[in-house]
This record gives C-alpha cells, sequence and structure tokens, in this order.
C-alpha cells in the first residue's frame, strides 16, 4: 500500500528535491507551503499542494483529518543567518513558534513520526576537526537557536505523546537536481556557490569574501559541503526508517571534509577556465569559522555511501541550473 507523505516547505529548495526522490520512489506526498518565500513552480505536479502557514491550526486539522498521513517531514522555516542576527524575534516566531503549533496539531491528531531539518549551526565555533553528534551545542545565531529549541520540543514532546522523530543536522546544502527539475532559487541568497554561479553568469559583478581573517588554511571560512541530491537520498532512507518503527535519532548530514571560501572560488574557476571577480570584505555577524561533520554514524547505520561527493559536481550543477533559471525569464 502507498505511503502517505506529509511534507512542509516543498516548494523550497531541499523540500522540493525531497519530494521529487518520494515521489520517483512511489509515495504520495502532500505538500504544505505558504509560498512567502516558496515557489509554486518547484512542486512536482504529482504532489498535492495545500498553500497555507503551518501554524494554521483549523486549515492543517482539517487536512489531518480527511486524510490520515503515515509520517512528516518539516522542512519549511527561514534560513538567513545574518537576518537572523539583525531580527532574532522573527526567527524565534517562524522556526520555533510556528512549529511548535505545528507539531502540536499533528500529535493531537494521531500523525507522530516526524522528520526535521536542522542545521549544523547549532554546534556553533567548535574547535574540534569533525564535529559528531555528541558534541556539546552551542548556537553562534539566532537562526541556529531557533533550530535547536525546536530539536529540544521534540524531544520533549516525544516522551509524552509517544512520538518518534529523526533529527538531520545539515550541513552546507549546495547544488542542484541532475535533471535540472529543481534547484536553489533565491533573490536574496548570502549561499556561496550561488552567489559564485551568479558572478559567474553575469548577474552579479562580483563575489564578496566575508572575512579572511579566520583560523583556517587559508584565513577564509571553511564549510563541508553536501550536493542536495545525496541529502534527499538520506531524507528517503530516515523515511524508511520511522516507517519501519526505528527509534528516534539524530543525524549529521555532510561529507566530512572541508572546504575553504578560496577553495571553493578556485574550483569555480577551473570549470569556467576563468577567474571570477573577488573582493574582501568584513565577517558578517553570526558566521563560523570552521565546521566540517563527522558523519560515520548515519553512514554506519545504513551502510550509506553517498552519489554526488565532488565540489566540482556540485558547483556544476550550481551553474547549470542558474544557466536554466537565466533562459526561463531571468529570475
Amino acid at each position: 500500500m502507498k505511503k502517505n507523505i506529509l511534507l512542509t516547505g516543498g516548494a523550497g529548495y531541499i523540500g522540493s528535491h525531497v519530494t521529487n526522490l518520494l515521489i520517483d520512489k512511489g509515495y504520495s506526498v502532500t505538500v504544505i507551503d505558504s509560498l512567502i518565500t516558496g515557489h509554486k513552480s518547484l512542486v512536482n505536479k504529482k504532489a498535492k499542494l495545500v498553500i497555507s502557514d503551518i501554524n494554521n491550526v483549523k486549515k492543517i486539522s482539517n487536512l489531518l483529518k480527511k486524510q490520515k498521513f503515515d509520517i512528516v517531514l518539516h522542512f519549511a522555516g527561514l534560513i538567513r543567518v545574518e537576518e537572523s542576527v539583525k531580527n532574532p524575534k522573527k526567527y524565534l516566531n517562524n522556526n520555533f513558534n510556528k512549529s511548535k503549533i505545528f507539531l502540536k496539531t499533528c500529535c493531537e491528531n494521531g500523525l507522530k513520526k516526524v522528520i526535521f531539518s536542522s542545521t549544523a549551526s547549532v554546534y556553533g565555533n567548535s574547535k574540534i576537526p569533525k564535529v559528531n553528534e555528541k558534541e556539546k551545542v552551542k548556537p553562534a545565531n539566532p537562526y541556529a537557536q531557533s533550530k535547536l529549541l525546536f530539536e529540544k520540543y521534540l524531544l520533549k514532546i516525544s516522551k509524552t505523546h509517544n512520538l518518534k522523530f529523526v533529527i538531520l543536522r545539515y550541513f552546507n546544502v549546495a547544488g542542484a537536481d541532475i535533471k535540472l527539475r529543481t534547484g536553489l532559487i533565491s533573490k536574496y541568497s548570502t549561499h556561496l556557490i550561488k552567489i559564485a554561479c551568479e558572478v559567474a553568469i553575469n548577474k552579479r559583478k562580483k563575489l564578496v569574501i566575508n572575512g579572511s581573517n579566520y583560523d583556517t588554511v587559508d584565513g577564509t571560512p571553511v564549510r563541508d559541503y553536501i550536493h542536495v541530491s545525496d541529502l534527499a537520498d538520506i531524507h528517503l532512507i530516515s523515511t524508511k526508517y520511522l516507517l519501519n518503527n526505528g527509534m528516534s535519532q539524530i543525524f549529521n548530514c555532510g561529507y566530512g571534509k572541508g572546504f575553504s571560501v578560496k577553495q571553493v572560488v578556485e574550483t569555480m574557476n577551473k570549470i569556467l577556465k576563468r577567474e571570477l571577480p573577488i573582493s574582501i570584505g568584513k565577517r558578517r555577524k553570526g558566521d563560523i569559522g570552521k565546521i566540517v561533520a563527522d558523519t560515520r554514524k548515519f553512514k554506519k547505520f545504513f551502510s550509506w555511501k553517498p552519489k554526488f561527493n565532488s565540489l566540482k559536481l556540485i558547483i556544476a550543477s550550481a551553474l547549470k541550473w542558474e544557466k536554466k533559471l537565466l533562459k526561463i525569464n531571468n529570475i
């Protein structure tokens, strides 16, 4: 029997990739998205789209009463670190308060299996080479704090409502669907690889490196990049795990290898066979100097091997997506 998946934020970057994969694998998917930051064009036509905010209790309750769902994948939320520093209350409300209301509504209607889209930013400025899931959490910005608050709420409510969850702590997600069905759309992106791609196709004049005096290999921030399609696969595996009555777990999502901003730019230059125009700017508030995942837990738990573990492939797929957007309507 086909399993019914409820997925919030399915009109967004990661949510749309996961929706496509779930539908490719034969699942029935209902997407909830307010379309405030999401894009209807990214939602798979085989998915049912419910346009709603996640804290609309009446609308969500009616949906859950009309249709039985086996699991919910919760992606909806705001993601810009710099914005969260400037407006922490906005992030507390959107990423924690609204999610709390949504989860309560799910539990009251018998939906008690949850996969939550969290972030590696909950670890803050860790000084160890690779952070594992047992590392002490110390959020470096309000965005990370809002995600951690919901993680803690999930843990609390799981004990009182017999809820099972998988929390996925994303490191830096990048790239685009190899078939170019979906990708990242954002007019105000702070994502390094997207910005580099926009500079490459002349949508931006130059790439600004925010800080060159970090304690890293070349002074620029270091991140662990994971291809969005591999991340979608992690969600598929986690979905199967919970549907088969798996116990609650927390997993890091990355490749376990860090690349600096300059190394990303150098890789882009090799793909383009020319140099991107760059400049050095000031550090941004809330930014982390270096963070790399210890991914042994997920790999061992599921004998998982990534399919797209290549910075060059990640950047090349993102660049192809940006070129497609340029052809469509100059988004």
